[in-house]
């Protein structure tokens, strides 16, 4: 199987929503429970490429689900969801881990070439979006050298203002009882907190602020239970990426081998005649 043209990574910190994010776009639903121990991915087909989507754990020590206890290697292929597209998800064999140490040097591994970064937050929790900057962003550091990035805040659906496209608008009020609806909680991370790390990133980075897609382009607010702008955050990454792969593929070597035009060694008759 030929390796993938181009490799994006979800990091953040615990219960922002990386998987459900992941599984929305990918699966069209959004997960009741999900915990990721070490990490999945999954490979999209985006125009001619192959494009694998990494989904990492967060640095705490999180909650097993079967099939990790079991240590199984699984793989899933379901139909596309349009007609330029198609998954295949595999969750690879890990252990569970705790602890900051553990968690760099797999974090850093999954980031190793990856061509973007979503960093993902709560716009909740206003930690989460100091942690991306204190513990997450050196993991990018293995990452392609033209890596894109993008701040993207989770769970729109659950906040006061700003509420997310998409949901029910019958029926009881938020809160109330009967309703099937999380009560409403203040967003305590606003656009400009973001568009502020981005631009945090791009000066660790050492990046020109002219050289690189706008602040406005690649901060992003986001609901993985309503699917409120998960298809504008993927894709848009997507149609950024493609450019990536095709300057890569003109300076490196191929990612193939056509085993067709090798020739077949002669083959000598063995013995003290041959």
């Amino acid at each position: 199987m030929r390796k993938p043209d181009g490799k994006i990574v979800l990091l953040g910190d615990t219960n922002v929503g990386k998987t459900s994010l992941l599984h929305r776009y990918m699966e069209r639903r959004f997960p009741d429970t999900v915990s990721t121990v070490g990490g999945a991915f999954y490979l999209k087909q985006w125009r001619s490429y192959n494009i694998s989507i990494w989904d990492t754990a967060g640095s705490q020590r999180e909650e097993l689900h079967s099939s990790a206890e079991t240590g199984l290697l699984r793989a899933v292929s379901t139909p596309p969801v349009s007609p330029h597209s198609h998954l295949r998800c595999c969750d690879p064999r890990s252990s569970p881990f705790s602890g900051r140490e553990q968690f760099h040097g797999l974090g850093s591994l999954y980031c190793r070439g990856a061509a973007a970064v979503i960093l993902t937050y709560d716009v909740s929790h206003p930690q989460s979006l100091l942690e991306l900057e204190d513990r997450f962003l050196g993991l990018t550091d293995t990452a392609s050298t033209d890596c894109l990035f993008a701040v993207v805040g989770n769970k729109m659906d659950l906040v006061e203002e700003g509420a997310a496209e998409g949901r029910e608008e019958d029926g009881p009020g938020p809160g109330t009882a009967g309703s099937g609806r999380s009560p409403k909680v203040p967003k305590l991370v606003q656009p400009e907190d973001a568009v502020a790390l981005y631009r945090k990133i791009l000066k660790y980075k050492m990046l020109d602020e002219k050289a690189v897609p706008a602040a406005e382009q690649m901060c992003f607010e986001t609901s993985a239970k309503t699917g409120y702008n998960v298809d504008l955050l993927f894709e848009t990454l997507f149609d950024m990426v493609v450019p990536l792969i095709l300057r890569q593929r003109a300076q490196g070597p191929p990612q193939t081998v056509d085993i067709s035009s090798r020739k077949t060694p002669r083959q000598t008759r063995s013995g003290c005649c041959a």
